[in-house]
């Protein structure tokens, strides 16, 4: 059974998908009370399985509304030459002490297409083809940007973690 606070914790988690995905606070309160209010109306029980419908509506909406945007990145994407992008290496372990805001930091610091390709496919676990199929476009541009989005990942959580650690030796 879900419970009031269970659901309070829900809606916080599709509110910041949508938001990771938007970078607009405004629109993602939006898409995601329409969400839940869309459930409300049809006097829905939330079981487990509207829940992860829940996770697929925000996706679908927060991405309708960054149309525009994530078709300019696509093209960005899209133009990057392949040997300039670095993978991570296989032992880059995250460091235990990295914090949600971090993150959420290191994620919403990478270019749109790319880091609502790693969202999709690294953290709500959307295969490949799947999360093609909600950003429109080809499948191998999706790896390309999954790689990218990972490297830029990697990339901003050690710069930030360098910051911090140059400031705690000044």
């Amino acid at each position: 059974m879900l419970t009031l606070e269970r659901a309070n914790k829900f809606a916080l988690t599709l509110y910041q998908l949508a938001f990771l995905l938007t970078c607009n606070r405004r629109w993602s309160f939006d898409v995601t009370r329409a969400a839940l209010d869309s459930h409300n109306n049809a006097n829905i029980v939330f079981s487990s399985w509207m829940l992860a419908w829940s996770r697929r509506v925000i996706i679908a909406k927060a991405l309708a509304g960054i149309r525009d945007d994530l078709a300019s990145s696509a093209r960005r994407t899209a133009f990057r030459r392949a040997e300039q992008i670095a993978i991570p290496s296989r032992d880059f372990v995250l460091d235990p002490d990295t914090t949600r805001v971090q993150i959420d930091k290191a994620l919403l610091a990478i270019d749109v297409f790319p880091r609502c390709t790693l969202l999709l496919t690294l953290f709500e676990k959307l295969s490949v083809e799947d999360a093609a199929v909600f950003l429109g476009e080809d499948h191998d541009l999706v790896k390309k940007a999954q790689i990218i989005g990972l490297r830029d990942l990697t990339f901003n959580l050690a710069r930030m973690k360098g910051q911090k650690r140059n400031a705690a030796e000044s």
